[in-house]
């Protein structure tokens, strides 16, 4: 569906670390139509915010997945978990890796599309290129 169009804010529940940790990916029907979405997103780190450099993350998923009815104007949502950088300034990886920071991200939604997404401030910093991924809903992840 080329209708739907998506946002990215900070999660209320975010794992410990400095830095985001956690988003919410908001999509919103902004057809004049009902549509059904439906499936884990895939996730990739946009290299300095152009789709073209994009670095796909490993997704983990959680959650059943199960067709969403959106109606038009409505919104479906998927909660994206990084593994989280720690430490302060530049910070570290538990694993030992280096952190790597996305200044956006691109979220596929299987049917849908892919979805540029950016933070209104700053950008994602993660360890790993994991990333666990909430089904498609119509409940607001916290």
């Amino acid at each position: 569906m080329t209708d739907l169009k998506a946002s990215m804010y900070q999660a209320a529940v975010r794992p410990p670390g400095t830095g985001i940790g956690a988003v919410v990916v908001e999509f919103t029907n902004a057809s004049g139509k009902p549509c059904v979405v439906q499936g884990h997103p895939t996730v990739a780190g946009a290299g300095n915010g152009s789709p073209q450099h994009s670095r796909p993350l490993k997704v983990t998923p959680t959650g059943s997945a199960s067709a969403v009815r959106v109606a038009a104007g409505g919104k479906a949502w998927t909660k994206l978990t990084f593994v989280q950088v720690q430490g302060e300034a530049d910070g570290y990886c538990v694993s030992g890796s280096k952190p790597v920071t996305y200044p956006t991200l691109v979220v596929g939604v299987p049917g849908s599309g892919a979805h540029q997404v950016a933070l209104d401030e700053g950008a994602l910093a993660e360890c790993d290129d994991k990333v666990t991924v909430t089904a498609v809903s119509a409940t607001k992840p916290s």
